[in-house]
């Protein structure tokens, strides 16, 4: 297939975006549906076209969490399913009335949520962004370009292929979902510069990669550039739920953004507590790098430095640092935090209370795992990514996140004096 000029591209989703956003929620979900089925019935296909994409990239020596993040496997491919038809299910976010009121003079004023218009999603390794980004794009009623990575072009163009014909099935704009399908840079540049007809970028990798393009673009950016999360066990946090939460945030999945990086102890259990951490997290094969107080407590593990608490690993790595009470924890998250996600483990809900209200991050998790910053087991189905942005949208980037809102007014021949 012919490969459209970006600026094309970005033409028509402009057009695509105005014919979606007066669509009804029943056309929307229908079209979701039809993308599911359409999805399904290539399965085999991308299974195999994927297989293909990781040898290669094994064979160009890219990591294992790339390969982990390339893969899509039976198990990865419901998901994705899953991912699309839960998303169909959520309320719809559009034409909400927001607030409102009548003023004396009976001139009706009232603002409700509109799509924010052309979302592009510039995104690496992850081929189920594109099912992800697309499910949540047409639920809130906005035209989307997408562009992964060269690694999984294929698969990626098979995804977006088979979701375009099951949108279109279901009467949906033809161009509401696209995809660039050339590899290099050269495409992503021109992105870039379509400040006239895309109103959202959301990049989706890592830090260089969502770093060049919020400086590269005057187009707003929906970003997260770390996400260095924190646990903090107080002094009456319970031993096994704290271990628990300790290892699920830690060890669930290394490589991902919502991963405990820093552990944070209180001095009042770290002498009972660290050795018992350290026997269940040597079990994973968990290097730890702790700070000069919890050495007097494990004596054989490395010395934690400065850049240790600013460091996201993405790896089998934990920092550890004893600290004097919550208010130092707090201080601690809120200077080297990245504004991600951190936690808390107590039994008082007084310092419960203290954490979530002082603790400046996207998401605050009470005795719960850091893992659990996300989309589904927020209940929002699909997600496009993690901000920790504050404006326009923080935290799970879901179908909600992808709305703005217009002032409407009524009135009967209503004049200014």
């Amino acid at each position: 297939m012919n490969t459209p000029h970006v600026q094309v591209l970005a033409k028509q989703s402009k057009l695509a975006a105005n014919q979606l956003s007066s669509t009804s929620e029943s056309q929307r979900n229908l079209g979701l549906s039809k993308m599911a089925d359409s999805l399904e019935s290539v399965k085999q296909q991308v299974l195999e076209i994927n297989v293909q994409e990781v040898l290669k990239a094994r064979q160009n020596g890219q990591s294992d969490a790339l390969i982990k993040r390339l893969t899509i496997d039976d198990k990865v491919f419901k998901y994705m399913i899953s991912r699309l038809r839960k998303v169909a299910q959520y309320p719809d976010p559009l034409n909400r009335v927001l607030s409102g009121h009548t003023n004396p003079n009976g001139l009706q004023v009232y603002k409700k949520s509109v799509p924010l218009g052309v979302i592009g999603i510039i995104y690496e390794s992850r081929p189920n962004v594109t099912s992800d980004a697309a499910a949540v794009c047409i639920k809130s009623g906005n035209a989307v370009i997408l562009r992964g990575g060269s690694e999984a072009l294929q698969t990626n163009i098979l995804l977006a292929d088979a979701m375009i014909e099951g949108a279109v099935q279901a009467g949906l704009p033809q161009h509401a979902i696209q995809i660039i399908r050339t590899p290099g840079h050269e495409a992503v540049n021109e992105l870039l510069a379509m400040d006239d007809y895309i109103d959202v970028l959301i990049p989706r990798g890592g830090k260089d990669l969502i770093k060049r393009i919020a400086e590269g673009t005057r187009i707003p950016v929906i970003k997260h550039y770390d996400g260095i999360c924190h646990l903090y066990l107080a002094q009456d946090a319970d031993p096994a739920q704290a271990i628990e939460l300790v290892i699920n945030s830690k060890c669930q999945s290394i490589q991902v953004c919502n991963a405990l990086e820093t552990l944070l102890v209180d001095k009042n259990c770290a002498k009972y507590l660290l050795p018992l951490l350290k026997t269940a997290l040597a079990a994973k094969h968990i290097e730890l790098r702790g700070c000069a107080q919890t050495q007097k407590h494990l004596p054989d593990i490395y010395p934690a430095t400065e850049d240790d608490w600013h460091s996201e690993y993405l790896a089998p790595i934990l920092s550890i640092k004893i600290v004097n009470g919550i208010d130092d924890a707090i201080a601690h998250i809120n200077h080297y935090g990245s504004g991600h996600t951190d936690g808390i483990v107590t039994q008082s809900l007084a310092m419960a209370r203290q954490f979530e209200q002082q603790v400046d991050s996207a998401s605050v998790l009470i005795n719960a795992s850091t893992r659990l910053s996300g989309g589904g087991d927020y209940g929002l189905g699909s997600v496009i990514g993690i901000s920790t942005d504050k404006l326009h949208a923080r935290g799970p980037v879901g179908p909600d996140e992808l709305t703005t809102y217009k002032w409407v007014v009524y009135g009967n021949g209503h004049l200014r004096e």
